[in-house]
């Protein structure tokens, strides 16, 4: 199926609750421009080698690339080829699906900042849709706590079929909505992950601001944040070099990952397309409170559970301290992004297959990188 594991949570590992909230006193420096050494950086070329080694584990893949970004150096790595045998290199487009439910979360923040949106109202002030009738709040769509559970695995069978019948077909996000056949409960439930919201929310940013989605998140946050090898879809298309994906829903590739009609269903929720040195950079960026005011970075990543607002909570087990970031998963590729505030470093990890254990392949990564950061 094409859209059925789109924004997967748990990217094969669910993250846990952390214990404890991380916290900066101030802004991150500018991210580095200097590589790593090369001689230091072989222990992480080797742990990408590992997964190409054994493409069918659970943790493994045919290919991968990852990123490292800190306020010292930067590295990028790759192994393995793409659907269609082509070798990846470190700057290769692939989706990261569910990554882009940050950057959806960090404009709804803007808006907040800008005195165009209050967290606590009910969304339904901001987007009249029969699935806003509950009045859950803008707050609880972001924490996935709004009552309104993710398509039902009918609807996205549903979906599938309108697909694979016009790949190339441009959705908005209202027409991806209209398949939502899901019982919706009262707001302030308990957390259940859901691209329901985040395609309400998507709709939220394109009333209040009047424009497109991509053009927003392209004005507000990938320009500033010096993301040059981002795609939102199907606004932009992924930038070469990009993988081919061979998915048969979609048909033959048109550009987009994995399909035109894909990509703009799922645009809010997961229609981001990047190379695992943007995925980190925007993590730095984002995290380290330089794209947003901390008191608004810390709204996002509060909580005691695994969600806070458009991010996920990583427990103390990566090793070096309590992470930030997000899962993304789809059944071509998979992603993983996380943000340790208090080693002011932020990775990437993208496998060429959906649907693999790639918190362990991360996990492994954060082990060798521990010592290269002092």
């Amino acid at each position: 199926m094409v859209i059925a594991l789109v924004g997967c949570s748990d990217g094969g590992e669910s993250p846990a609750a952390a214990p404890t909230t991380p916290a900066t006193t101030q802004a991150f420096p500018a991210p580095a421009t200097a590589p790593l050494d090369p001689a230091k950086a072989t222990a992480l070329q080797d742990v990408l080698d590992q997964v190409v080694a054994s493409p069918d584990s659970p943790k493994g893949s045919k290919g991968v690339t990852a990123a490292v970004v800190t306020d010292r150096w930067t590295w990028s790595g790759s192994a393995g080829k793409d659907a269609h045998g082509t070798a990846l290199r470190p700057e290769t487009s692939m989706a990261v699906a569910s990554i882009t439910k940050t950057f959806v979360a960090a404009e709804v923040m803007l808006l907040v900042k800008a005195g165009k949106v209050d967290l606590d109202k009910p969304i339904s002030a901001y987007v009249q849709h029969k699935l806003t009738a509950n009045n859950a709040t803008v707050r609880q769509h972001l924490s996935m706590t709004s009552g309104l559970p993710d398509y039902l695995e009918q609807d996205y069978r549903e979906l599938d079929k309108a697909v694979a019948a016009a790949p190339g077909k441009h959705w908005t996000l209202g027409q991806a909505l209209s398949y939502y056949t899901g019982k919706i409960g009262a707001p302030g439930s308990a957390f259940a992950y859901t691209n329901a919201s985040y395609q309400l929310l998507g709709l939220l940013i394109e009333k209040v601001t009047g424009r497109p989605l991509a053009g927003v998140l392209r004005h507000d946050l990938a320009t500033p944040a010096g993301l040059n090898h981002a795609a939102f879809q199907d606004e932009e298309k992924p930038q070469p070099p990009a993988a081919i994906d061979d998915n048969e829903s979609c048909g033959d590739p048109d550009g987009y990952q994995p399909c035109r009609a894909f990509a703009s269903a799922m645009a809010a929720p997961a229609g981001l397309a990047a190379d695992a040195p943007t995925v980190a950079r925007w993590g730095y960026q984002l995290y380290g409170d330089r794209v947003l005011p901390a008191d608004l970075v810390s709204q996002m990543t509060d909580g005691e559970g695994e969600y806070g607002l458009g991010t996920m909570r990583f427990p103390n087990d990566l090793v070096i301290g309590p992470a930030y970031g997000h899962f993304g998963d789809n059944p071509d590729h998979i992603s993983v992004l996380i943000v340790i505030p208090a080693k002011k470093v932020a990775a990437a990890m993208i496998f060429a297959d959906g649907g693999r254990d790639i918190g362990k392949s991360m996990l492994d990564l954060t082990k060798v990188l521990q010592p290269l950061l002092g």
